[in-house]
């Protein structure tokens, strides 16, 4: 078994009765402590219209998180590069790299991040479309690069400041579509198992089976996501399944309103639709204690063959995230 390393994936909940402005101060508490264990990277996401996160702009929560950091590397998990304009995130990354040299991760993903309104709001000219998404790709690294691509747009137009070194480049995918751009571009793939529990394995495979080595990357390199939640205390375990199980059908129904109570959660009766899903969304976590989640995890990274697995762990006690974390660094020691 390969040695695991670990990362976070922080989708800056927001708790019952919580402000965003708690949850990011939780993200920069978290991000100390993961460097403090060694982890690999801090990625943060991107949503919208959706009340439940604060992680609205992963351009301006990777600097702050940066800050109170030293090598860790910080990033997006992801940039929903339709809803930017390719120019604009450029910049914004060739900034950030000039500013945390050689920690800064660029990870983009081609989902809305939310709802189709909301995103046509923040581009217009958004269409969805794989030919724009495609397109988008080759003008981040042109415009990061300073490419002089005759009779195109970059021929006049650069991305400043340009950092010394690109941002270490990341696809990310849940249904595979973005494992061929990423594998025609040379660039890193993260795959979100907590999204999509089946398939990722194929997906992967194919990824690295049509890789296309770059100036940015020689070889594949893959890392895989999933929610997990380690405690040695089993009423802690099952309670936290408990509310999972509810969390994942309410995101599902639009999470329009606010969250029930633990005990109305524990008291439901879920339709047979609702347990069927219930049921496949099983795959999309880990939950034990540390001998449990041991084996599931080096599971994954043996199905994947990848060295790297990306922790996003959702609990209404911070304290109890946090040692989640703590003891996967035990049973994951980290370099």
């Amino acid at each position: 078994m390969k040695n695991i390393k670990l990362s976070v994936l922080d989708q800056s909940q927001i708790k019952r009765n919580g402000t965003a402005a708690e949850a990011l101060q939780e993200s920069a508490e978290l991000v100390q402590l993961a460097e403090k264990l060694h982890f690999t990277r801090y990625w943060v996401s991107e949503h919208h219209n959706f009340k439940m996160v604060a992680g609205t702009a992963p351009e301006v929560l990777i600097p702050y998180l940066a800050s109170k950091t030293k090598k860790i590397r910080v990033g997006s998990g992801g940039i929903m590069l339709p809803n930017h304009s390719s120019l604009k995130v450029a910049e914004n990354f060739g900034l950030l790299e000039t500013l945390f040299p050689n920690r800064i991760d660029l990870g983009i993903g081609r989902a809305p991040g939310g709802d189709r309104l909301s995103s046509h709001l923040l581009n217009p000219a958004n269409d969805f479309s794989e030919k724009e998404f495609f397109q988008q790709l080759i003008d981040i690294q042109a415009f990061l690069r300073h490419d002089e691509t005759p009779e195109t747009v970059h021929e006049k137009v650069k991305s400043f400041p340009k950092a010394d070194q690109l941002p270490e480049l990341w696809l990310l995918t849940s249904s595979g579509g973005s494992a061929q751009f990423a594998a025609h571009f040379g660039m890193a793939l993260s795959f979100a198992k907590f999204i999509n529990p089946e398939g990722g394995d194929e997906v992967v495979s194919f990824y690295r089976e049509n890789f296309k080595p770059s100036q940015n990357l020689a070889k594949p390199k893959v890392n895989v996501g999933i929610f997990v939640f380690c405690s040695e205390d089993e009423q802690k375990i099952a309670d936290w399944i408990t509310e999972f199980n509810y969390r994942m059908l309410h995101i599902e129904m639009g999470a329009t309103g606010n969250l029930p109570t633990f005990e109305e959660i524990k008291n439901m009766n879920y339709s047979l639709a609702q347990k069927a899903r219930i049921a496949y969304n099983r795959g999309r976590f880990i939950a034990g204690n540390p001998a449990e989640v041991k084996r599931e995890i080096e599971k994954i990274a043996s199905d994947f063959d990848t060295d790297e697995i990306m922790v996003a762990t959702m609990a209404e006690n911070f304290q109890d995230r946090k040692k989640s974390y703590e003891l996967l660094a035990k049973i994951f020691p980290q370099s």
